[in-house]
């Protein structure tokens, strides 16, 4: 048996706030930050983009290390308020999750600045890391395959602790790649809607730090699966992501009656949507309250596993289950309990879902002790 590896600590940034706290509060008053902009030559595009303003009052008031790009003072004002407070060693590791990094620097041509393991090592020197950062990324499963690698590390002990950052932001190339998929929505999204019509982006910076310290929370399962379906689409029969969720249950010693909520990666494509429908089914997870919570944050790609199981970890200290917002009709051939309410309920298991391309898999628990 493998030592248990805690969850200690949490922040996120995105449009919604520039701190966990303001997030919560925001979500429970059924905020989305979701608004038209333009992107790049892009006009009039639903996005859910971080206020230049209220980011830019932020970096004033931190006085951020000159030499970052905007991504990379995402990365710095989330971590900020949490790494300044820890004991960082040589046997505390850096993980960075990010799918598309500095991306917009390959407009002036192809630069150190493009790669992703530069923002990882400025990162890395500015809090002070002594070992090397590792970055990981794997599609839209990025921020969660993270915690999963950091769980696994400390339970190989190869370290004692580890903080996990993650960002994305967005770009005109980004949405351009999206929009030749034909799979960005003219409206802001609606998972599991049976009018959804694809996915809306959005940008957000997250941060978690895990021990093997006992703490209120406990990563007690998780597994990756890749269906190799197809470059972007998921499989029709949830293959990857219902042996991602058998494998986590395996190794958390549980049934999936145990399981109190879902949070669904929910991009409300299509196919994403009925594939995770169809998984949950295979899985007996069919009455088990879910939600997606792009529909407040859109999909924020490299950050969306890390941000969304924080706000699980929230849900689970909280006993507060946040409704799907943007969902009207079951529009999936599977039927899932779909949480269209707001509402306090007892909570002592979350299991977090996340799929992408390639068809990347990942599903992780987590327990409130």
């Amino acid at each position: 048996m493998f030592d248990p590896v805690y969850i200690h600590a949490y922040n996120m940034l995105t449009p919604l706030g520039l701190d966990l706290a303001t997030n919560w509060q925001s979500l429970l008053a059924n905020q989305s930050g979701i608004a038209r902009h333009q992107v790049g030559k892009i006009k009039d595009v639903f996005v859910a983009k971080i206020s230049e303003e209220k980011f830019r009052k932020e970096r004033q008031a931190l006085l951020i290390p000159k030499g970052l790009s905007r991504l990379e003072q995402m990365l710095f004002i989330v971590g900020r308020p949490i790494i300044s407070n820890l004991s960082i060693t040589s046997r505390t590791a850096f993980i960075l999750s990010t799918t598309k990094g500095n991306v917009s620097s390959l407009q002036e041509g192809i630069t150190d600045e493009a790669y992703l393991y530069s923002s990882a090592k400025k990162i890395a020197e500015i809090f002070g890391f002594v070992t090397k950062p590792i970055v990981v990324c794997n599609a839209c499963v990025s921020g969660l395959s993270a915690v999963a690698m950091a769980k696994r590390m400390i339970q190989m002990k190869q370290c004692d602790d580890v903080v996990i950052l993650a960002a994305d932001e967005v770009s005109e190339f980004v949405l351009s790649g999206f929009q030749a998929f034909q799979a960005v929505s003219d409206a802001p999204c609606r998972p599991f809607d049976a009018n959804r019509n694809g996915v809306t982006l959005g940008e957000a910076a997250a941060m978690m730090y895990v021990s093997s310290q006992k703490s209120r929370l406990e990563i007690i399962g998780e597994s990756s699966i890749s269906d190799a379906n197809h470059i972007s689409g998921p499989s029709r029969t949830g293959e990857g992501l219902y042996r991602s969720i058998r494998g986590a249950l395996k190794e958390a010693g549980i049934g999936a009656a145990e399981v109190d909520y879902i949070s669904a990666h929910g991009t409300a494509t299509l196919y994403n949507d009925e594939m995770e429908a169809i998984a949950f089914n295979r899985a007996s997870l069919a009455q088990v309250p879910v939600n997606s919570l792009k529909g407040y944050y859109g999909h924020t790609l490299g950050a969306s596993g890390l941000l969304e199981l924080i706000l699980s970890c929230e849900s689970l200290v909280k006993d507060e289950l946040i409704s799907s917002k943007g969902f009207s009709h079951l529009g999936v051939s599977q039927p899932i309990n779909i949480i269209t309410q707001t509402a306090n309920q007892q909570l002592s298991v979350v299991l977090k879902t996340a799929s992408g391309f390639g068809g990347s898999n990942s599903a992780m628990l987590i327990k409130k002790i």
